[in-house]
């Protein structure tokens, strides 16, 4: 009878260890099965190095499809200056991400050109190996919701850790382009937030003192509104507030005394209340 018993602790030990075994393993294998598929909008953008930097990818695979570097050897290749900068910067990123040693970097295997657009091929991918898409793309962000594909939204997470800017406080900043008013001009702080600078149309290129006058929540981010900080804007205000209580006091200095002789003059409203305490003040001193 104890034998029997023994046995059966036995069994029992083995079948615990052996589900335990098999539990780590399911574990391992399904956090190794959540690969991240990076974007381009990621790349151009260029935070994800940052991120990168702090420790978020540890124990991840970033894969970079051949068809994301396709589309940015694409628009390096571009007529437009900007877009073509803004290209060579996001091929600079894979190199900054590839260099780093904790860091695991591949460029996936899939065609360079896709006929289905880059963004489907991204879906794809994801959808295929149950992976994540890093991207800051508003729309892309929208549709992978719908196909249940994980996201890492860049810009989510800047959102939730950034410095919260108030109305009233100044930084300087690079404004690099035109708004949506011609005497507008736009920049952005180092977090990525877009900033609308009012009548600065005529500064962008240069770094130069704004002063928020208030945020603007949307899905797709927070965008600023500033205006201008002149350097003798302070200044002329007290200049000016100096000269007038100056102005006033050498005009109440230099007031000619009535005479009843001349003829009378309209007074203000002000001139009359004064005269009204100055002739109580008479009263108290003849009593």
């Amino acid at each position: 009878m104890e034998i029997i018993t023994i046995i059966l602790l036995i069994i029992i030990l083995v079948e615990l260890s052996y589900v335990i075994f098999k539990s780590n393993i399911h574990t391992k294998t399904s956090s190794k099965r959540k690969p991240i598929f990076v974007d381009t909008s990621v790349l151009i953008d260029g935070r994800i190095v940052a991120v990168a930097q702090a420790g978020f990818f540890m124990d991840k695979v970033i894969n970079i499809p051949r068809s994301v570097v396709g589309e940015l050897q694409f628009l390096a290749d571009n007529s437009d200056s900007e877009k073509r900068s803004r290209a060579r910067h996001g091929l600079d990123i894979i190199t900054e991400l590839q260099k780093m040693p904790n860091l695991d970097v591949r460029i996936f295997a899939d065609d360079r050109r896709t006929k289905e657009g880059v963004d489907t091929r991204l879906l794809q991918l994801a959808k295929a190996s149950q992976g994540i898409i890093c991207t800051i793309d508003y729309n892309l962000n929208k549709v992978a919701q719908t196909e249940s594909i994980e996201v890492l939204n860049i810009n989510d997470l800047a959102m939730n850790l950034r410095m919260a800017y108030l109305p009233g406080e100044r930084v300087s900043i690079n404004l690099a382009q035109k708004g949506q008013d011609s005497k507008q001009a736009v920049g952005h702080l180092p977090d990525g937030t877009m900033v609308v600078v009012e009548n600065a149309s005529n500064k962008i290129g240069q770094v130069v003192e704004i002063e928020f006058i208030r945020s603007l929540q949307t899905a797709a981010g927070r965008m600023m509104f500033a205006k201008l900080v002149t350097s003798n804007s302070s200044k002329t205000k007290d200049s000016s507030k100096n000269r007038h209580s100056n102005h006033g006091s050498a005009d109440r200095a230099n007031k000619p005394k009535s005479d009843s002789r001349r003829s009378p003059k309209p007074k203000s409203r002000s001139f009359n209340n004064e005269q009204n305490l100055i002739n109580l003040v008479n009263q108290q001193e003849d009593k």
